[in-house]
């Protein structure tokens, strides 16, 4: 059984039960089995906060939509789909301020980040100090409980120092309502950020990963805190720290690798077949928010239901538990088109959906289960197709029919991106399906979410080689050792079928659905976009020799962002790197927000927020139910002194 799995609601344990006295001896009562605040120094005291901190830190975010909007939403690789719920965080419209615009009951709003982060950093300030508080709790239990705690802690402060920059330190926890609080500087946040995930590192074991913290997982967000402490959007203050903190980088992540080898296969990373099932605990996951079929707990993930295109309002086709519920919130920018080499790179056919089958078919000449939707995705120049919508006239070879619904990202004679129709119709990310749910309608899903994996360990300490290239440690050569190891197993093999797909939305469950009239098919489009016979040779090398010849790619991104030198042109390239692998994996946003590249790559590849975005926008702005419900000496802050707290531009 996942112990870590239970939903554990410690403001239950931490209430008082007041019993009212009565005069007749026969009504008095010893309550024996309530809980009081010294059950959490006791080992099951200490390792219930354990639990209960696990759920509230990793597994909460991915109950509700503000996890994409806060990391998803707003960058190169992804904009709005066909439903706007919470468009204004990709958009930077008017209506994302200190009090997000609501659009309905969807829209997520301002303060459910900051408040769902502090809640996290309560309960982690709680565990440590009922750890170290202990006098009868066995010495691992302690010390694992105490890594934990400073493990959450650094995390929450990690994530909210990267999206709002400076923001309060609280550090104890709370016995009485606070209300007067001041933001302490970033450079005072990672300060406590570095010490606390060393100190995890320290304390923790290195086993039950991809479950639980690791000393492994402590080093990969050691790295990950360093790499943004040096990163430029602290470039105003961290000119003491950075060497050092560049040079710790790499020895932290070679530790981690040298645990964690990469997955031979990049799609078995997405091959989900059942929650619980091999693909979740694979070597290469370093940590995983935890997730299970017992859906009574309500900790289930959503994630699945926000990046599908529409399929079940086209001709012949019907929602069913393959395809999900297509809520159609992030479309596919073309930005991740024209990144990959769609010939040698696997990643894309791997990680995107481009096929589906019919399911409700009613006619003479197709019957259920023939190809009815598929997207080319091919690169201009491609003068094959005559428009973006092609009906009944791209013959499927296997069975000599026409295909119903042929989309085309480059029609002939189309060299601009933006062809696909609308926002419903995109070949959508589809490392997050989930076809184990128990009903096609069902909005819970069951398969763990990935939250740190290898892969990005070693695209981690590329760029601490490149950041140390330009300040003279290092060869900006001495990058492509850990790149090309990333890009080396992104390619086909001798024997592959270079058509083969699968995602989670084969894993059927309990919906009892015939496969047979679902829309899953285990093949990409990976011929048709490409334009090349069959085969089962292995593809050409992705290596890079040279970093004055990157990749097409990332030439053409370079073109684009008007790049010129080694150091920008090799971070475009590692930015470039970690779309290609980490798309969708909840991490884009604060990548270009570190990097101060969040405004130049948005007003290049998403047009959808291009016109709106500033420089104000590479931090998020200050909740307004926080200065509104702070004080200073006893008073409510006057709207001089909220603005004091708010971040410019807000």
């Amino acid at each position: 059984m996942k112990t870590l799995k239970l939903i554990f609601n410690i403001s239950l344990l931490t209430g008082l039960v007041v019993m009212a006295s009565c005069k007749k001896d026969f009504l008095d009562e010893t309550l024996t089995t309530d809980r009081n605040m010294e059950f959490f120094k006791t080992d099951a005291g200490i390792m219930s906060l354990a639990t209960g901190t696990y759920y509230q830190v990793f597994a909460l975010p991915f109950s509700s939509e503000w996890a994409y909007c806060t990391m998803n939403y707003g960058v190169d690789e992804f904009s709005v789909g066909g439903d706007p719920s919470n468009g204004s965080w990709n958009n930077y419209d008017a209506g994302y301020k200190s009090i997000v615009t609501l659009n309905n009951t969807n829209t997520a709003t301002a303060n459910v980040q900051w408040d769902t982060l502090y809640t996290g950093i309560g309960d982690a300030n709680l565990l440590i100090q009922n750890a170290n508080a202990s006098t009868n709790t066995s010495d691992a239990i302690k010390k694992v409980a105490l890594g934990e705690g400073y493990f959450f802690r650094a995390y929450n402060y990690l994530r909210l120092v990267a999206q709002y920059g400076a923001v309060p330190l609280k550090t104890e926890p709370s016995e009485k309502i606070t209300f007067e609080y001041t933001r302490a500087t970033p450079e005072e946040v990672c300060k406590l950020i570095i010490s606390d995930f060393t100190q995890a590192y320290n304390l923790l074991p290195n086993t039950g990963a991809p479950a639980k913290v690791t000393k492994d997982a402590a080093a990969h967000y050691l790295a990950k805190a360093y790499l943004f402490r040096a990163s430029e959007i602290n470039d105003s203050w961290n000119s003491a720290t950075k060497a050092a903190d560049l040079a710790a980088i790499v020895p932290l992540c070679d530790e981690v690798i040298s645990h964690h080898p990469l997955t031979t296969n990049f799609a078995d990373l997405w091959r989900y077949t059942a929650p619980d099932a091999p693909n979740e605990k694979l070597p290469e996951l370093i940590l995983s928010a935890q997730f299970t079929a017992d859906v009574s707990t309500n900790g289930t993930n959503t994630q699945h239901l926000y990046w599908g295109s529409r399929y079940d309002d086209i001709s012949q086709m019907q929602r069913d538990v393959t395809g999900d519920r297509p809520f159609s919130r992030l479309r596919t920018n073309y930005y991740m088109f024209r990144i990959y080499d769609q010939e040698n790179d696997s990643r894309f056919w791997k990680g995107f959906r481009t096929k589906w089958r019919l399911n409700k078919t009613a006619n003479t000449y197709y019957v259920n289960g023939d190809l009815g939707i598929m997207y080319v995705i091919n690169q201009p120049g491609d003068n094959r197709f005559s428009g973006s919508k092609i009906n009944d006239s791209v013959v499927y070879s296997k069975t000599g029919k026409t295909i119903p619904n042929v989309y085309v990202a480059y029609p002939k004679g189309v060299t601009a991106d933006g062809a696909l129709l609308g926002d419903v119709r995109y070949p959508p990310l589809s490392k997050h399906m989930d076809g184990s749910r128990i009903a096609l309608n069902e909005t819970r899903g069951l398969r763990d979410m990935n939250l740190a994996r290898s892969a990005e360990t070693y695209l981690m300490a590329a760029e601490a080689k490149i950041r140390l290239a330009k300040m003279g440690m290092a060869a900006y050569t001495d990058a492509l050792p850990y790149i090309n190891k990333v890009r080396a197993r992104a390619q086909f093999v001798a024997g592959e079928d270079r058509a083969a797909y699968f995602d989670g939305g084969a894993a059927q469950g309990t919906s009892g659905q015939s496969i047979t009239i679902n829309s899953f098919i285990a093949e990409n489009s990976y011929y048709e976009s490409n334009n090349i016979p069959p085969t089962t040779a292995a593809s050409a090398s992705l290596e890079i020799a040279n970093i004055n010849a990157l990749p097409a790619g990332d030439e053409y991104v370079i073109s684009r962002l008007g790049l010129s030198g080694d150091y920008d042109r090799m971070l475009a390239l590692v930015l470039d790197e970690r779309s290609r692998e980490l798309a969708g994996e909840y991490k884009r946003w604060e990548d270009l927000s570190r990097t101060k590249t969040l405004v130049p790559r948005v007003k290049a590849f998403n047009a959808q927020a291009a016109g709106n975005i500033r420089d104000i926008h590479l931090l998020r702005p200050i909740p307004q139910t926080y200065l509104d419900g702070i004080q200073s000496n006893g008073k409510a802050l006057s709207a001089d002194e909220k603005q004091s707290q708010q971040n410019p531009g807000f």
